[in-house]
């Protein structure tokens, strides 16, 4: 059975933050995800998750100056004690809401650093995190970020990502995988989903072009939820993309999949 999680990241935003869970909750969502919930308390997102009674599917440790180009610092080396203060920041809030699943950014290198250097900091970083995250029952998620929307980001491509995994070589470090990303890399789409179906712990969707809605777009989601669903995958599938028209306007799409808002 498809589920989606609801990104009030990008969904919803006609709304602060702190309205947005409600307002997930009344559209027909039972679970959502935030990149960046850092803007309220872990114990406000707790009071607002126990409120509404949704499920938090999914957040983002810490990630630096959003404004200022950072995207994470798992990557990047000599920065390797900023990086565990964003897991136990974002652990914090994982304890908080209930969540068991924390996606960590890798970022964008300096010019000139050497590859093995990055990549050998990437490494020992998520090594350090999928170890202090397990120990709090919170999944560690790596996902690859196209170059376009992401210039200079370390990890690019589900493969990457893949062989990141196998050489950490710990059992709590998963894939997430985004679905948009993988289109605007010019991944295949389905046989990228087969290809690592028991480490993809998250999906997320968005359309091409514009990262608006997901149906109608140039990718064939209908089928890749079949596919999804077939395959038994049980996680959640993130609604990561920008409304076109407004958030509630725009999820007429989600009605075939026996989605809809609360009544009464």
């Amino acid at each position: 059975m498809i589920r989606f999680s609801a990104s009030l990241t990008t969904l919803f935003t006609e709304a602060p933050l702190d309205e947005r869970f409600a307002l997930a909750k009344r559209a027909g969502f039972a679970a959502v995800e935030c990149q960046q919930p850092y803007g309220l308390s872990a114990q406000e997102i707790a009071g607002l998750l126990d409120k509404t009674g949704l499920t938090m599917a999914l957040l983002n440790a810490p990630a630096g100056d959003w404004e200022r180009g950072e995207r994470g610092f798992a990557a990047l080396a000599g920065r390797e004690a900023q990086f565990r203060g964003s897991v136990e920041r974002g652990l914090e809030y994982c304890r908080a809401a209930g969540c068991s699943q924390m996606h960590v950014l890798a970022g964008i290198p300096e010019a000139g650093t050497p590859a093995d250097q990055t990549r050998a900091a990437y490494i020992a970083n998520l090594r350090h995190a999928a170890e202090r995250a397990r120990q709090e029952g919170v999944r560690i998620l790596i996902e690859p970020l196209n170059a376009a929307d992401a210039p200079g980001y370390f990890l690019n491509c589900m493969s990457q990502a893949a062989e990141i995994v196998s050489d950490v070589g710990h059992e709590n470090l998963w894939l997430q995988y985004d679905i948009y990303h993988a289109r605007m890399t010019g991944e295949p789409l389905a046989e990228t989903f087969r290809d690592h179906p028991t480490r993809i712990a998250h999906i997320q969707i968005a359309g091409v072009p514009g990262r608006h809605e997901p149906i109608p777009s140039e990718i064939p989601y209908p089928d890749l939820f079949q596919l999804i669903d077939n395959s038994g995958y049980r996680g959640w599938i993130g609604c990561e993309y920008r409304p076109r028209a407004g958030t509630l306007a725009g999820l007429e799409w989600m009605s075939a999949y026996g989605f809809g808002p609360e009544r009464g």
